[in-house]
């Protein structure tokens, strides 16, 4: 067969990726890449042109631009399995474009925006796929006025704050305290951060979003329809389309805040102070939030060594947040010098773990940092964990050694919002919520990586008899596919409700009728997404 272009600069380029592909265009079932190729710029002509998007393997800098947004090395060897493409889009045409060829061609999208999905599902894929890459899209457009700001979905919390700043002193959003996370997912995923007692979720203060759908159809609230957008915030959007941008309704916050860190040893009695840290930190004023974290760390002996930060935020200053404190949580022992006042971008930073005094622009080109392995779980706590289980915890993180625990409490703000008003349930009745992070740099193989997961799986196991139960809650952020998955491009709805029900509960059964109603053919799909009936 042979095949004739017309003889412009963008066939000849498209032609030209074609050609250094390594297919035969001879055979009678072409490599679906060809076809997704040629089929992009005949699509939504308008701006730029798509291919200056596009990377294939041939490309010199396909490998960097995979590279460059994978969070956790587990999905970076030369095993794991790389897309046929990537589309880089610079503009909404371009996500149409992706999403209609992808579907014709029977190509399955991953899409990403800041990559910082725990199982990779962003960027990995079983069947043959494409990256629908979202980086270039981080813009910020910030309106003070009517205290709202529209943020793509490739710009990262980081960017999203320094604008913010950049423009007002008196707003801020709540939202994670990780720079370079992107919105997209953060946000379509619940989105928590250290001002939820006062505000809740991210997904509670958005106020509109921009989707394309697996037709192609550009869709904000009004024309989506109150359905599709309440499972948007925070039932995952890549089930449903893909979220160009997000609508912020800005809040309020003092000019000065406070933040302290204050670690506390084995041999300092810290496992009394967390005990009492699981009444005190659920039930305090909304504007104090004060996360645990236990973690092991190496003394100056090189000894490995259990500790426990207490990391707050106060929206109000040291004179009002000693006393409070003091009067509550005594065990803790906070003093003015732990304290620090500042302004909201500059507690970004606090916790950002950067010096105090680094100056805000950091967020505008971060540089990551080194890349580990790393498997995470997540729990919601009902009830008090006694102080025998505390104790076993150590001696268990001690054995994994690179391991550390946030305890993040709830209450507040989280205790007035219903259980159905957003696709995530976890309100009332939980008093926190435990992340498990284990982390490896220099151990690499698969026998490093079986030992670490295996003993993070051990603890999370021995958790089970003190954290919730039917179902045993988890946090989407916290992506695991250990609560159940759809593997090897299956979509069953039995198994969608073992993960569904711990991530949505009650709420999932909505979800899927939603997901039938957008995407009745599953085009939108991955290994914990919501399938249709």
């Amino acid at each position: 067969m042979t095949m004739k272009f017309p003889n412009s600069p963008l066939a000849l380029l498209i032609l030209s990726i074609l050609s250094s592909l390594s297919v035969s265009w001879a055979t009678s079932e072409p490599v679906p890449i060809n076809g997704f190729l040629e089929c992009l710029p005949k699509q939504f002509h308008s701006g730029r042109p798509i291919f200056e998007a596009v990377y294939t393997p041939q490309n010199t800098s396909f490998r960097s631009v995979l590279m460059a947004r994978i969070k956790n090395r587990r999905f970076s060897s030369p095993a794991t399995p790389k897309p046929l493409a990537i589309v880089a889009a610079k503009q909404e045409s371009h996500v149409q474009a992706t999403i209609v060829c992808a579907k014709q061609h029977g190509l399955q999208i991953r899409i990403r925006s800041g990559g910082h999905d725990y199982e990779g599902l962003s960027y990995v894929s079983h069947v043959p796929f494409v990256v629908l890459d979202m980086f270039h899209f981080q813009s910020v457009d910030v309106n003070v006025k009517d205290e709202s700001a529209w943020v793509e979905s490739g710009a990262t919390l980081g960017e999203t704050y320094y604008k913010i700043a950049e423009k007002t002193k008196v707003h801020g959003f709540p939202a994670g305290v990780c720079p370079t996370v992107g919105a997209g997912g953060h946000f379509s995923g619940g989105g928590y951060g250290n001002m939820m007692r006062k505000y809740g979720l991210s997904i509670d203060n958005i106020v509109d979003a921009k989707l394309v759908d697996a037709n192609g159809r550009i869709l904000d609230r009004k024309s989506m329809g109150e359905d599709i957008f309440w499972a948007l915030r925070g039932g995952g959007g890549a089930s449903f389309g893909v979220i160009l941008s997000w609508k912020l309704k800005l809040v309020r916050v003092p000019e000065k805040v406070t933040v302290f860190n204050v670690t506390k040893t084995l041999e300092q009695g810290v496992t009394d102070v967390l005990y009492k840290w699981q009444f005190v930190a659920p039930v305090l004023p909304k504007d104090l939030f004060l996360r645990a974290r236990p973690e092991i760390e190496n003394n100056t002996e090189g000894k490995k060594i259990a500790e426990v930060s207490f990391i707050g935020q106060f929206l109000g200053q040291t004179h009002e947040l000693l006393p409070l404190v003091n009067e509550r949580f005594p065990e803790l022992g906070l003093r003015r010098e732990d304290c620090h006042e500042v302004s909201w971008i500059e507690s970004v930073v606090f916790w950002a773990e950067l010096p105090l005094g680094t100056p805000r622009s950091i967020f505008l080109n971060l540089k990551s940092k080194p890349i580990p392995f790393f498997k995470a779980k997540s729990d919601y706590v009902k009830k008090p964990i006694p102080k025998k289980v505390i104790e076993y915890m150590f001696k268990a993180m001690l054995e994994i050694g690179n391991i550390w625990m946030e305890w993040n409490p709830h209450g507040g703000r989280m205790s007035e919002i219903s259980a159905s008003a957003t696709p995530s349930p976890h309100r009332a009745g939980n008093l926190y919520m435990i992340q498990y992070y284990t982390s490896w740099f220099q151990d690499e193989g698969i026998e490093a990586t079986n030992r670490y997961i295996h003993l993070t799986r051990k603890l999370h196991e021995k958790m089970t008899p003190f954290v919730s139960r039917n179902p045993r809650e988890a946090f989407q952020n916290y992506r695991d596919l250990d609560i159940g998955a759809n593997l090897y491009n299956q979509s069953n709805l039995l198994t969608a409700r073992v993960y569904g029900s711990k991530y949505f509960e009650g709420n999932f059964k909505r979800l899927v009728r939603v997901k039938t109603m957008v995407d009745p053919h599953n085009f939108f799909k991955h290994e914990q997404s919501i399938p249709p009936i």
